[in-house]
C-alpha cells in the first residue's frame, strides 16, 4: 500500500464541482483518504535557480493524499473527482516515495 497526491486542477472554467461533491466523493473513497487537503489560493510562485516567476499555465488549485495498492488504483479512484465535469478540470496523480 502506497500513498499517493493528488494535485488538482480546476482549468479555466469555475465549475470544479461544489462543496456537496467533493465531500460524496470523499465519502467514496472512504479510509483510502489520508488527507482531504485544501484549495489553493491564486497567485503561486514557481521558485527556480534564476529567481521567482508567477505560475500562469494551468496553476494548480488544491490537492488531497489518498492510499492505493497501485498507481492504476490511485488514477482509477481519480476519476470520481468532482473536477471531470469541468472543462478543463484535470487531476494529476503521483506516488509519494517513502523516505
Amino acid at each position: 500500500m502506497g500513498k499517493y497526491v493528488y494535485i488538482y486542477y480546476a482549468g479555466s472554467e469555475s465549475d470544479g464541482g461544489n462543496a456537496e461533491e467533493w465531500g460524496k466523493w470523499f465519502g467514496e473513497l472512504g479510509d483510502k483518504l489520508v488527507d482531504g487537503g485544501n484549495p489553493f489560493n491564486d497567485g503561486g510562485q514557481a521558485v527556480h535557480a534564476g529567481g521567482v516567476m508567477p505560475v500562469k499555465e494551468k496553476p494548480a488549485t488544491g490537492y488531497s493524499i489518498i492510499t492505493a495498492d497501485s498507481m492504476d488504483e490511485a488514477t482509477e479512484l481519480a476519476k470520481g473527482c468532482p473536477l471531470m465535469s469541468a472543462q478543463d478540470g484535470a487531476v494529476c496523480v503521483y506516488e509519494a516515495l517513502p523516505m
